[in-house]
C-alpha cells in the first residue's frame, strides 16, 4: 500500500471516529425544549405510551471506550505503511508460526531424513505421507493419481524424459526442471523451403511407427531431423536425458501427437517448467515425494537402445 492510500484509510477512519463521538453527544444530551421522559403526548390504545429516555450512563461510556480502544489498537498496530508503535507485522507472525511448526514436523520426519527414495517407498507409512503431500502440491499439475495432463507428465508409465533412477527422480523434484524446445519453423523453412514443417512431423511421426512404410515427405523430413534435430533428440530419435529432451520413437507424447499440436510445437517452441520444491518442502518431505512418485511407476523398462542417459 503507497503513502497516500495509507493517509486516504487514515483519514476515512478518523472521519468515522468524530462522527461516532458526534451521534453519541447528539443523541445523549438533553436540551431545555425536550419533553420529560414521561410527557412525549404519544399514546396508542389508550395505554401504550411512548417515553423519551436516555440510555443509560454505564451504555454511553462502554461506547466511548470502544472508541478509545480503537484509537489506540490503531496506534499500536498500525495501518498500511505505518507499523505502529508496536511493529506487529502478520508475516512476522507467519513466519515465527511456520518455523515453530516447521521445527515439530522435521522432528516428526526425522526418522526418513537422507534415505534414498527407493528404500523410502518399501516403508508404508512414508509412502502414505508422501502421498499427502503429492495431494497438496503437485496434483495441481499431475493429477491426485498422478496421470498427468497435457504439458505435464505422466508419472505412472516407465517413460522417463529426465531419467527414472532414484538419483534423477528426486534431483527433479528438489531442483526443479527447465526443459527449452525452440521454435525451429524458421529454420527449417530456410532449408527445407515451405513444406519443410510438414516433412520433418511426417518423418517424426514414422519413428514411432517403424513398420510403416515411409513416403517422400519423411524421406526429406528425415533429412532436416539429421541436420536440426539430432543434437538432442539423437541420430535415432531416442532423445536425451541430460537435457530433457524426449524419445520420439515410442507412443507417448507430452503435448499430444496430433499434426496441429506438432505444428504448434515446431512453429512457437515448448517451455516446460518444473519448479524446485527443496526450498518449499525441504529435503526430508521431497525425499517422502519422491518414495512415493517411485511407487507409481512400474520400472519394468530402462532407457531405449540409442538414448543420451544423465547417468
Amino acid at each position: 500500500m503507497t503513502s497516500g492510500w495509507t493517509w486516504y484509510v487514515i483519514a476515512i477512519t478518523v472521519i468515522n471516529l468524530i462522527g461516532c463521538v458526534w451521534l453519541l453527544r447528539a443523541n445523549t444530551r438533553r436540551s431545555p425544549t425536550d419533553p420529560k421522559p414521561d410527557e412525549t403526548g404519544h399514546v396508542w390504545d389508550g395505554n401504550i405510551t411512548e417515553y423519551n429516555k436516555p440510555l443509560p450512563k454505564w451504555w454511553i461510556n462502554l461506547f466511548y471506550i470502544t472508541i478509545v480502544f480503537s484509537v489506540g489498537y490503531l496506534l499500536w498496530f498500525g495501518v498500511g505503511t505505518f507499523r505502529g508503535f508496536g511493529h506487529w507485522s502478520s508475516h512476522k507472525e507467519w513466519a515465527l508460526e511456520t518455523a515453530a511448526e516447521d521445527a515439530r514436523l522435521d522432528d516428526t520426519l526425522k526418522l526418513y531424513a537422507g534415505k534414498p527414495i527407493d528404500m523410502l517407498a518399501k516403508d508404508p507409512q512414508a509412502v502414505a505421507l508422501g502421498r499427502n503431500i503429492f495431494i497438496n502440491r503437485c496434483a495441481a499439475c499431475h493429477g491426485s493419481t498422478g496421470h498427468g495432463a497435457t504439458g505435464f507428465p505422466d508419472l505412472t508409465d516407465d517413460i522417463w524424459h529426465w531419467g527414472g533412477t532414484p538419483h534423477r527422480i528426486l534431483e527433479t523434484i528438489q531442483e526443479g526442471r527447465q526443459a527449452v524446445m525452440p521454435a525451429w519453423a524458421t529454420t527449417l523453412t530456410a532449408q527445407g523451403g515451405p513444406t519443410a514443417v510438414d516433412d520433418t512431423i511426417a518423418y517424426v511421426l514414422s519413428l514411432s511407427k517403424p513398420a510403416q512404410a515411409r513416403d517422400e515427405a519423411s524421406e526429406r523430413g528425415e533429412k532436416l531431423f539429421q541436420t536440426i534435430c539430432v543434437a538432442c533428440h539423437g541420430p535415432q530419435g531416442k532423445g536425451n536425458q541430460v537435457v530433457g529432451a524426449p524419445d520420439l520413437t515410442d507412443s507417448y507424447w507430452l503435448y499430444g501427437s496430433s499434426k496441429a499440436s506438432l505444428h504448434k510445437t515446431l512453429n512457437e517452441g515448448r517451455q516446460g517448467v518444473m519448479p524446485a520444491w527443496k526450498p518449499v518442502l525441504g529435503d526430508t518431505r521431497t525425499r517422502l515425494v519422491g518414495a512415493y512418485v517411485w511407487t507409481l511407476s512400474p520400472h519394468t523398462d530402462g532407457p531405449p537402445a540409442g538414448a543420451v542417459v544423465a547417468e
